[in-house]
């Protein structure tokens, strides 16, 4: 008998559970090496997993909507039709891991396969080494609306289907309760307990909870309380700048019909200033400073269902003002579809969190884990203030706070990373473009 385990996978090195969002193939249903058969839902990402097992499913341990601990059984695979009842024994009576005999079991770390990247498939295709490429909820909507995904062109990152690409083919809006319909037809027949199990009901978003309603957190929500609170560990301390904006502002007039955003023109600022200031890019570690080779710029967005991501522009010292707009486009808009790749939103080295936009004028950001610093971003704002020839005049203005690691930075290094950061925005703007 060949019964194995499908295990609840890391995705991140922070991960420490998952939570199941869709299963991709129900009980029954035959499966081959590499197929995806689970979407995952890791700290701040929709992941497609694969089995590296060909057989079939046999039973579903963990219902879409529950989570699971990194390591631990979601599910088992069936060589054989026969054994699906089996498993499914093996399953209730709780068993399963000490009587599976599994002479060519692979390890709990690798008994998934890695999660589907479609941002490798560079060529635009919809099909990965002869795999199709949609995200989940365009798997889920095509199954609904009986749409064949393989004559679909994707119209999403590198070629990759989504749901919108579905609506397209049948004319129609997307159907409004789709997630709910689907789970109860399969969870009854197979195993009579599922009540006990229930996937627990999805948070509302904020601006829907009824007063008084305890919301459980999201992942989402779970990952930043813990990094938050882990970085209260670090001594800190802050310093503010205003820095004028009048030169910035209008290169920004200039060439935002290019596709230019002022995230992507504050970044690059602070990336090129971080270039002189190798500490302010650096992070504390217990045997000394760490200094990091390449200057990523994380940048702070906030998620419609709850919680925050930090998207990362790798290397954005060197990459031109265009390029890293669209860069920057291509992450958010992923990152609300939370299709994001761990190394996109985890190999940041500096942080620029901007509420400017909301019309903040000031605020305090709190430190990140793994890094030095963070840059806390006001609101430009007209200011009266005195001219160096004695006479005042009107000038676009804005507060800069910065947070540091005091074990690694002290307060001159951080004054005098503002005071270059000032110089450029304010005298050599144009240098951003070059």
């Amino acid at each position: 008998m060949s019964i194995h385990e499908i295990f609840m996978p890391a995705l991140s090195s922070t991960m420490t559970e998952g939570k199941i969002v869709s299963w991709v193939k129900s009980p029954g249903d035959k499966v081959e090496k590499g197929e995806t058969v689970v979407v995952v839902e890791s700290d701040k990402a929709d992941m497609d997993v694969e089995t590296f097992y060909e057989g079939y499913l046999a039973h579903i341990i963990v219902e879409a909507g529950g989570t699971a601990t990194v390591g631990s059984a979601i599910a088992y695979v069936a060589e054989t039709e026969a054994e699906i009842e089996a498993a499914k024994s093996m399953a209730n009576s709780g068993s399963a891991a000490a009587t599976t005999p599994a002479p060519e079991k692979v390890p709990a770390t690798a008994a998934v396969g890695a999660p589907t990247a479609a941002a490798q498939n560079g060529n635009g295709s919809n099909h990965k080494e002869g795999r199709l490429v949609a995200s989940p909820h365009a798997r889920k909507l095509a199954k609904e609306l009986k749409v064949d995904l393989t004559t679909l062109k994707g119209s999403g990152p590198y070629g990759r289907i989504v749901a919108e690409d579905v609506e397209a083919v049948v004319g129609k809006a997307k159907p409004a309760a789709t997630p709910v319909a689907t789970p109860a037809p399969t969870v009854a027949p197979v195993k009579p307990a599922a009540p006990a199990v229930a996937a627990p009901i999805p948070a509302p978003a904020a601006s829907s909870a009824v007063p008084g309603q305890v919301v459980p957190f999201t992942t989402l929500q779970n990952a930043v309380v813990k990094g938050m609170v882990a970085s209260l560990s670090a001594p800190v301390f802050r310093v503010s700048y205003t820095i004028t904006t009048d030169g910035l502002d209008k290169l920004y007039k200039q060439i935002k019909s290019k596709g230019v955003t002022m995230t992507a023109l504050l970044a690059k600022a602070v990336a090129v200033t971080l270039q002189k200031h190798p500490l302010l890019n650096a992070s504390y570690s217990d045997q000394g400073i760490a200094y990091h080779s390449d200057i990523n710029i994380s940048v702070a967005v906030a998620m419609d269902d709850g919680g925050l991501i930090t998207p990362v522009l790798r290397n954005a010292d060197m990459v031109d003002i265009y390029s890293l707009s669209r860069t920057w486009k291509s992450l958010v808009d992923r990152a609300r579809a939370k299709q994001l790749q761990p190394d996109e939103y985890t190999t940041g080295t500096f942080t620029v969190s901007n509420l400017g936009m909301f019309g903040v004028d000031t605020f305090d950001a709190i430190l990140p884990p793994g890094q030095g610093s963070i840059l806390a971003i006001g609101a430009a704002r007209p200011q009266l203030v005195a001219t160096p020839d004695g006479l005042f005049g009107v000038r676009q203005q804005m507060q800069v706070n910065i947070t540091c690691d005091h074990r690694i930075i002290y307060g001159t290094h951080a004054a005098a990373f503002l005071q270059d950061l000032a110089k450029l925005i304010e005298t050599n703007p144009q240098s951003l473009t070059l």
